[in-house]
């Protein structure tokens, strides 16, 4: 019998709960957040409704509509956060530079942050942003789960093989600590060990049963 993730049910009733445009305008500084990064085309958005079952982040053809930090609540204590797109061409640089500043900003002051999903299109991986966010990552000891997003874009053999060389890349480069998997919202692919990422860092224990 497969055991229901804990973490799934606060996931299908996630609410919006706000936009801010500067770290001093989010949430007060408490409970478990776990932020969605990426470069704009990445599949943020769609990663983001596939694990709630809602239609809560705003999905486009255009990428780069996200420019806030946008929170959902799971409960009084836990929150999934929307970063703001990242790397989109046609974005001004004057809205690129205030999405930099204001992203630093967060990822560097906020002491909920848990744990960071980064999502990478599995057909263009480890861009210059995403090397950016592993750096980071690793100088600030925070947890990273990666997301190779759109995986059903290729036979199996080849996301496997891709995974399997990212995997190889990230171990040279930064270590053991960040994880990753495959991942498709439309063909619900990976879902539930993305679950398991979520519940270790929010804290929330399997109902496993004891043998």
């Amino acid at each position: 019998m497969q055991l229901k993730n804990p973490i799934l049910g606060l996931c299908q009733q996630a609410t919006f709960m706000l936009s801010a445009a500067k770290v001093d305008q989010c949430p007060d500084d408490e409970g478990f957040e776990v932020a969605f990064a990426g470069r704009s085309n990445a599949g943020k958005s769609s990663a983001l409704n596939t694990l709630t079952h809602a239609s809560l982040a705003r999905t486009s053809k255009t990428p780069g509509r996200t420019q806030l930090l946008n929170f959902f609540q799971l409960d009084d204590e836990r929150r999934l956060v929307d970063l703001p797109g990242y790397g989109y061409a046609k974005v001004p640089i004057p809205l690129k530079l205030h999405w930099q500043r204001h992203l630093e900003a967060y990822l560097g002051s906020r002491e909920s942050l848990k744990g960071l999903i980064l999502m990478m299109d599995i057909r263009h991986p480890m861009t210059d942003f995403d090397l950016l966010m592993l750096d980071w990552a690793i100088a600030s000891q925070m947890p990273m789960h990666i997301l190779l997003t759109k995986a059903d874009k290729l036979t199996y053999g080849a996301a496997k093989n891709t995974l399997l060389k990212v995997q190889s890349d990230i171990r040279k480069g930064w270590g053991d600590a960040v994880t990753i998997q495959l991942f498709s919202a439309p063909k619900r692919m990976g879902l539930e060990e993305a679950y398991v990422v979520l519940a270790g860092w929010m804290e929330l224990e399997d109902k496993a049963p004891a043998e």
